[in-house]
């Protein structure tokens, strides 16, 4: 097959005309190596859906403690919490705690 008979092909004809030849490359171009190619867009538009994920389970955790800030306006419940986390007391009352045999650590275990 030579050059002569190559010219006469249709989809010969069509390649190697001027605007499609330039219109593959933008298109390449615009896919593959451009600053805003489609694969930045691809890996933004993951990095978006990430990020809105994060966004919803934080507003969850805001919605938590604000559950918690409202219970701890009164002061029974910040009385309460002070005597159980941080085993604090009233003047002139012993607190005794009890520790079951499951939750002491052995020296034997360290």
């Amino acid at each position: 097959m030579g050059l002569k008979e190559l010219k006469q092909k249709k989809w010969f004809k069509m390649m190697t005309n001027t605007y499609i030849l330039v219109l593959t490359i933008f298109v390449i171009w615009m896919a593959f190596f451009d600053t805003n190619s489609l694969l930045i867009h691809l890996e933004l538009r993951d990095e978006i859906q990430k990020l809105e994920k994060q966004k919803e389970f934080l507003k969850g955790e805001i919605a938590k403690d604000q559950e918690i800030l409202e219970k701890m306006s009164d002061e029974k419940e910040i009385e309460k919490l002070a005597r159980e986390k941080y085993y604090m007391k009233k003047d002139k009352e012993e607190i005794f705690l009890i520790e079951y045999e499951d939750s002491i650590k052995n020296k034997q275990d360290e």
